[in-house]
C-alpha cells in the first residue's frame, strides 16, 4: 500500500538530506567496527610471553591481605602490586589521615624487591559500600556521593561528586598529604575510572561538560601532589562522549589533557573483541601518540572476555598471550595490571610469565 499521497512529490532537498543521513549512518557503523578484527593478528601468540619493556603489576583490588606470600613475589617479571585504597580508609576523620595500610604494603613489597602502585578509590561497585569518609556524606558537601544503577535499574554502587568544588578541594588535600609521604617511593598512583552515569536528572549541579572539567581538575591536583612517581587517570567512558551517539570529544579531551600536563592514561578491562572498549579507551591509546605512560588493566572477568564475572570456566582457552600481544603491539602500553582472580592467575597467567 502506498504511504505517499498520489501526485505528491518529496521535495528534492529532503530526499538529498535523507540520502546523506543514511550514508553517514552507514559510515559511522562501518567506522565503529574498524577494530573488531584487530585481535586476530595476535591469535598466534603463545606462552611463555615474549620479552617486552612493559612494567607488569598484579592487581589485588582491596584484598591487600592476599599479597602476603603470594606466588607473584617470586616471579621476576612482575614489578610489583597494584592495591586499591578507599578515601574512607585513608581519611577516617576530616583532616586526619591514616596511611598505615599503604605504609605496611609498601614496606612489605620493598622487602621482597617489589614496588607498590596505588589505586585511589572514590567510587564503589557495591550498593552497600560508599568509599567516602562520613563527613563528606553531609549537607555541607551536598551529600558527597551519588548512587549508580545497573541496566536493570538496581542500585549498583556509589561515586563521589567529583564535580562538586568542595569535594574537589578535600580530594586535593588528600592527594597532597599522600604525595608528601609517598611521592618518589611508590611506583605510581592512579585515579579510578571516569565512567559514570549521566545523573543530571537527580543532581542539577551535574553537567557533562562540568564533569569532564572536574576530572581534569583532579588530574592536575594529582600531578602536583606526585611530581616524581607515575600518575595515571583511568579514562574509559564519560557521559556525553559515547561514540556514534552524542560524542562531544570529552574522552579525547581527557587524553589530550593528560598528555599536556604529564599525567598518564589508562583503563580497566582489556576486552579486545568488545566494540564499546575498542571505540573508546582502546582507540584513544592506539590512535594517539603519547609521551606519558599508558596502562591497561586485565580485571576480573577479562580472562574469559567479560567484565566483573566471577564464574569459574574450566574448559577454556588461555587468552593471556593474546591479551599481552594486543596490549604490547596495538596499544603500546607501558604498564599492565593483571588481576589476581583465581583460578585464572595460577592456571593461565603464571605459566605464561614463567614458562612452566
Amino acid at each position: 500500500m502506498d504511504i505517499m499521497p498520489r501526485n505528491k512529490k518529496i521535495p528534492a532537498l529532503i530526499l538529498l538530506g535523507l540520502f546523506f543521513s543514511i550514508c553517514t549512518l552507514g559510515q559511522n557503523e562501518k567506522y565503529s567496527e574498524r577494530y573488531l578484527n584487530a585481535y586476530k593478528k595476535y591469535l598466534n601468540a603463545t606462552c611463555p610471553l615474549k620479552p617486552d619493556s612493559i612494567k607488569h603489576f598484579v592487581y589485588f583490588a582491596r584484598d591487600r591481605e592476599l599479597v602476603q606470600n603470594h606466588p607473584f613475589l617470586d616471579i621476576q617479571r612482575f614489578v610489583g602490586a597494584q592495591i586499591m585504597y578507599s578515601w574512607r580508609q585513608l581519611e577516617p576523620e576530616k583532616g586526619k589521615y591514616d596511611f598505615s595500610a599503604i605504609r605496611e604494603d609498601y614496606e612489605y613489597l620493598l622487602s621482597h624487591g617489589k614496588k607498590l602502585f596505588i589505586q585511589l578509590q572514590d567510587a564503589s561497585f557495591s550498593p552497600k559500600y560508599v568509599g567516602l569518609p562520613e563527613y563528606l556524606l553531609t549537607d555541607e558537601y551536598d551529600k558527597g556521593a551519588v548512587p549508580q544503577f545497573n541496566a536493570d535499574g538496581k542500585l549498583s554502587g556509589w561515586v563521589a561528586k567529583r564535580w562538586n568544588p568542595r569535594v574537589q578541594e578535600r580530594f586535593a588535600l588528600l592527594l597532597t598529604a599522600l604525595g608528601k609521604e609517598f611521592d618518589g617511593k611508590v611506583e605510581g598512583i592512579n585515579l579510578q575510572e571516569t565512567a559514570i552515569e549521566d545523573i543530571s536528572k537527580i543532581d542539577s549541579a551535574f553537567t557533562q561538560e562540568g564533569y569532564t572539567e572536574s576530572l581534569k581538575i583532579n588530574m592536575l591536583a594529582l600531578k602536583k601532589a606526585f611530581p616524581r612517581s607515575v600518575t595515571m587517570q583511568y579514562a574509559n567512558f564519560v557521559p556525553g562522549g559515547w561514540f556514534g551517539h552524542s560524542d562531544k570529544e570529552y574522552l579525547h579531551s581527557i587524553y589530550q589533557y593528560g598528555q599536556e600536563i604529564g599525567v598518564g592514561l589508562g583503563a580497566p578491562d582489556l576486552l579486545i573483541r568488545k566494540k564499546e572498549q575498542l571505540n573508546h579507551a582502546l582507540a584513544m591509546m592506539h590512535e594517539g601518540r603519547f609521551t606519558v605512560p599508558l596502562g591497561i588493566a586485565v580485571q576480573d572477568g577479562n580472562y574469559i572476555e567479560e567484565t566483573g564475572n566471577n564464574d569459574v570456566v574450566i574448559n577454556r582457552k588461555n587468552i593471556v598471550p593474546v591479551l599481552h600481544a594486543f596490549a604490547c603491539d596495538f596499544l603500546r602500553v607501558n604498564y599492565m595490571f593483571w588481576s589476581c582472580q583465581e583460578p585464572y592467575f595460577t592456571e593461565d597467567v603464571i605459566p605464561c610469565f614463567t614458562g612452566k
